[in-house]
């Protein structure tokens, strides 16, 4: 995969995956009230920083999944949702739009 085509992708966690429940995972940043889905550049920062995001592990079965921007785009705006790309310790490094 060129490095075009790899910056077109982003990993992010679903919840439920593969269920009719299924959906990304989103939160609301308590300093803005923004609504928005964190995003990771590789499955490696997305799953450091699942294990500081909050989540209901009891009730819920999550995994990180990688999705074309474009798709990604297109379902946040369809709900509202801003997408911030994320770090490995869940600060904030920029929106993607």
């Amino acid at each position: 995969m060129d490095k075009q085509t790899k910056d077109k992708w982003y990993y992010i966690v679903i919840q439920n995956p593969g269920m009719s429940s299924e959906e990304f995972v989103g939160y609301t940043d308590k300093k803005t009230g923004a609504t928005f889905i964190p995003a990771f550049k590789s499955k490696e920062i997305a799953q450091q920083c699942f294990l500081v995001m909050p989540k209901d592990v009891m009730n819920q079965k999550y995994e990180v999944q990688a999705i074309i921007k474009e798709d990604l785009i297109l379902h946040a705006r369809q709900n509202d949702y801003e997408i911030f790309l994320m770090d490995d310790k869940g600060s904030m490094l920029g929106k993607i739009s």
